[in-house]
């Protein structure tokens, strides 16, 4: 049966836990952000109901950097959130 003085405990501080937070804080955002579309020009998320817009070899442009683009967009395309395609819509069935 081995004793405790062959056991060795690490302290662990505030900074090692609020280092270690961050970590994990990071490390979230960029797994749920790696799915997301980019302006391919200015890096920007858009936002929720903003239109993006589609050029050649799949570059897509906000609407901010839209204005900057001489060509014509091949497609255009609103921005959804998370919830879009989950939810129900309630008919009134009853008769009339």
């Amino acid at each position: 049966m081995r004793g405790p003085q062959n056991l060795h405990f690490m302290r662990v501080t505030e900074d090692d836990v609020s280092d270690l937070e961050r970590a994990l804080l990071r490390r979230g955002v960029v797994q749920r952000a790696a799915h997301l579309e980019r302006c391919g020009r200015c890096r920007r998320t858009p936002l929720i109901g903003e239109r993006v817009y589609v050029y050649e070899r799949e570059a897509v442009r906000c609407e901010l950097c839209r204005a900057d683009e001489r060509r014509a967009p091949l497609e255009s395309h609103v921005i959804h959130g998370p919830e879009f395609g989950h939810s129900m819509r309630i008919g009134d069935q009853r008769a009339a």
